[in-house]
């Protein structure tokens, strides 16, 4: 048995936490299951944001990396190994916020804590130097935030990257996501509705900054979509590959098979998780600015 097959069938047998405080503190425990990567060093800081200081980064080039988790679940701590490995890849340091999480904080919280951190980078290097990429919700959180850096007259990054993207929480039980879901052992429908009723509150659903499949994506950054054929998200990061390309943006999407939603997130226990992580780093290096 290969280690992927070891992973998806102990993936089949995790059981569902009770709350979402349980949640959150079983996610946060890869802060001690998987190390930084070689060249990556947390800074010491603060702030409640973490900072990760990657050896071999290119002068002012930052990685804003928007973590997964449903906008209910995660944090900088189960996501920094994840953050880093993309920030040595692509050679970039890292800025992971720590934005807000519903239901306590319900929409825009996360869109506002996210701008807020890219506007931070913008006060420290220029915007062709910055990639903003995320996984899961993060992913969809990741084309809110340009979509909202784009509203506020800002610069846009030079690139952004989305793993695994949650776009839409517009669906129904008949949907795509809801029939792929019977098969995907980490998003399963009734919770990933619940965590969208949580984090809409009384805002609609096709709100383009909250699913961001139904914004004009026109004059967006190269962006590179990452998916797996065998998750129950795939249909969003293919539509948004879609939507994407017929607003003109140089959108690149890439679909394994067999892996498992935001299979990057194991890279310490995956080769084709390593080797995706190694093509973010290709895709990000020609369309980021470098020092003179």
């Amino acid at each position: 048995m290969s280690d992927l097959e070891r992973l998806m069938a102990f993936l089949a047998q995790l059981p569902v936490e009770a709350s979402i405080t349980d949640r959150r503190k079983a996610y946060d425990r890869a802060e001690k299951a998987f190390p930084l990567p070689e060249g990556a060093t947390l800074q010491a800081s603060d702030a409640r944001d973490e900072r990760i200081a990657v050896r071999d980064a290119e002068k002012g080039r930052w990685l804003l990396y928007l973590h997964g988790g449903g906008y209910g679940i995660g944090s900088p701590r189960s996501h920094r190994h994840l953050a880093a490995a993309i920030g040595v890849a692509a050679r970039a340091n890292v800025l992971l916020p720590d934005y807000r999480l519903a239901p306590e904080h319900p929409f825009p919280a996360a869109v506002d804590d996210a701008l807020a951190a890219y506007r931070t980078l913008l006060g420290e290097t220029s915007a062709d130097r910055i990639v903003v990429a995320g996984d899961s919700a993060g992913g969809g959180l990741a084309v809110s935030t340009v979509l909202a850096a784009r509203e506020a007259g800002l610069a846009l990054p030079g690139a952004a990257v989305c793993l695994s993207p949650w776009v839409d929480l517009n669906f129904t039980p008949d949907s795509p996501v809801a029939r792929a879901a019977a098969g995907d052992p980490l998003v399963r429908y009734d919770e990933i509705a619940a965590y969208a009723r949580a984090y809409l509150g009384s805002s609609a659903a096709t709100d383009p900054l909250a699913s961001p499949i139904f914004a004009d994506l026109h004059g967006l950054p190269p962006m590179l979509i990452h998916a797996s054929v065998s998750e129950a998200l795939v249909s969003d990061a293919t539509r948004l590959a879609e939507a994407a390309q017929q607003a003109g943006v140089d959108v690149t999407l890439e679909l394994t098979d067999g892996t498992p939603h935001v299979w990057h997130w194991f890279w310490p226990r995956l080769d084709i998780a390593r080797a995706s992580i190694k093509r973010i780093g290709a895709f990000v290096e020609p369309h980021l600015a470098r020092s003179a």
